[in-house]
Parts: structure tokens; sequence; C-alpha cells
């Protein structure tokens, strides 16, 4: 799935159709960050997603991504499920942790490497994080692919993060969450963000989701509402079960 340099605009009048998406979709739901912008049209999408379903690339929905569907040279697949966020939404989501050229980012649940390399061209230095290991490989060949040179692919548990390369500007999840979040915080500097969407859980709410920002302090994490979204649960931040008696 990994593509070469000289292969980066895959579908027919990728460039068009990178425009057509950001005008019809990321500039119609209130992005206005050019920097932002620009990285969408830069970063050909097509790229990050299997063969069979690059045609879908520019649509406005989510995209869901097993290992098992895409061609993997190192590790066996796992049956672990990534979701590409709606361009839209990822967009908005970017847009909402107010990115700066020094900071440095880390990218959780990055999938096929699609968001590290929209947000590489946005900051210092950024480590993208994944705990298979097929997705992965994939990642650094995309990233390679993209001409990529400031990210770090490294594999471990979600929830843990990466402490070795921390602390972080940023923390960028893609996907969404319903607890765990604390040891993330921690590798957070002050001033640092964290963007998600945030599921919450429960018998009245049990399906809503928002985009959130949550910012740390001194001596604690603020959280700022963003915009309404939903995404798939990330297993590793989901809520433990409670008993009822």
């Amino acid at each position: 799935m990994s593509a070469s340099p000289d292969q980066l605009d895959l579908l027919p009048d990728s460039v068009l159709h990178r425009r057509t998406m950001v005008d019809c979709q990321i500039r119609t739901f209130d992005v206005t960050d050019q920097a932002v912008i620009a990285r969408f049209l830069d970063v050909p999408r097509e790229i990050f997603l299997p063969a069979n379903c690059r045609g879908l690339a520019y649509s406005d929905s989510a995209l869901e991504i097993t290992d098992s569907a895409l061609e993997i040279t190192d590790g066996a697949a796992n049956g672990v499920c990534r979701q590409l966020l709606p361009p839209l939404v990822l967009a908005r989501l970017i847009q909402g942790a107010s990115l700066r050229p020094e900071d440095r980012i880390l990218d959780i649940a990055a999938g096929t490497g699609y968001s590290t390399a929209l947000l590489a061209g946005l900051c210092k230095d950024i480590t993208a994080l994944e705990s298979d290991p097929g997705f992965a490989s994939l990642i650094e060949a995309n990233l390679q692919a993209c001409n990529v040179s400031n990210a770090h692919v490294v594999t471990g548990p979600l929830a843990q993060g990466f402490d070795k390369n921390a602390a972080y500007d940023v923390i960028f999840i893609n996907g969404a969450v319903e607890a765990g979040l604390d040891t993330l915080f921690n590798q957070l500097k002050d001033g640092g963000r964290l963007v998600a969407i945030q599921r919450f859980a429960g018998e009245a709410n049990a399906h809503a989701s928002k985009a959130v920002r949550f910012e740390k302090g001194a001596h604690d994490v603020s959280s700022r509402f963003l915009f309404d979204a939903s995404a798939a649960l990330l297993k590793d931040f989901e809520k433990a079960p409670q008993f009822v008696f």
C-alpha cells in the first residue's frame, strides 16, 4: 500500500479532488486557519488508503481500515481497526489544537499516517504512536513517500503515550475516548493541549460525543468544547464497565 515519491497523485485529477474537498467540506465547516487548509491541499489522502478504496479518498465520510485488509509486510494482522476521520472533522480538530511551528506533537492511533503527514507540516517534531506493528510499518513507508522528515514512528499501548519523547505541546488522538487520559496529561507541558473526540458513556447519553480540547495548567487540566462530532471508540480509552446491583 505504500507509494514512491513519484506516485503521490494516484487518482486522476488528484489536485482538483483535494481542492474540491477543501472548498466544499473543510471551508464550509468553519475551518479558517490558512496553514491547516494548505496542508490539506498539499497532502494526497489517497496514498494512505488501500488500493480498493482510493476512489473514496475525498469523500466526506469516515473510512475504516483493518490491518488484515492491508498489504502488511512486518508483523501479523491482529484484527486492529483504525478510522480515518472525515476530512472536515479532522481539519477542525487540528485547528482546535492551535498549533505553532515550534510545537512537539504526539499523534496517537495514527493508523496509516495521514494525520501525521498533515501535522508534520505544522510543527517542529512529531511522534506517531501505534499499538499495531503492521500499521506502524505502513506509517513509515507512507511518510517516506510524502518526504516527511520530522516524524518518528513508535509502537506501544496507546493510553501509555510515549514518555521517552515527552513533554509534548500537543497530543492528538485519532478517535473517540471515554477514559484513560491521565497518563497522557502527565506527558503534556504546562500550557500543552490534548484534542480528541470525547464519548460520554451512560444510559442517558450513550451515543453523545463532542470534540474537546484539554489544556494543562500549573495545577489542573481544563477542558473546552469545540464542536459536535463522532468517531469510532478506541479500545485503549474505553471506560471500564460498571456493575449495577
